[in-house]
């Protein structure tokens, strides 16, 4: 059973991976992602902390200085959750907003995302 408290955690997590390079990434990934994680969005998809350093990655490549914020409050039961994110430059309204599930395996780490794109500019 996922707490307000564990999903509101995990969220920050979640946006502190996005936003980290590197090694910190790595770490990120490792404590608090499962193996075999999954990652579907409507641009992509990854499997694996590899695969998902390489898909972060290529977001942070082609949005070098915008960031990852929370939108909104996280709703969550039971093993699942949703949250509101924005991405644009930091300090500033988000120029992206997405909508992401994120379910969470028996050990509480990230599962499987599901992303959604709300706002995207033309």
């Amino acid at each position: 059973m996922t707490t307000p408290t564990h999903a509101q955690s995990t969220a920050e997590v979640y946006l502190q991976t996005w936003n980290a390079r590197g090694a910190d990434r790595a770490r990120l990934l490792a404590d608090h992602w499962t193996a075999d994680a999954v990652y579907v969005d409507p641009l992509g998809a990854a499997t694996g902390h590899d695969g998902l350093a390489d898909l972060i990655g290529g977001v942070q490549q082609q949005f070098p200085d915008f960031v990852f914020q929370p939108v909104g409050e996280v709703d969550a039961h039971h093993r699942q959750m949703r949250f509101q994110w924005g991405l644009g430059p930091a300090g500033a309204p988000p120029l992206i907003v997405g909508f992401d599930v994120i379910v969470l395996a028996d050990d509480g780490r990230i599962a499987d995302v599901r992303g959604f794109l709300d706002q995207v500019p033309s």
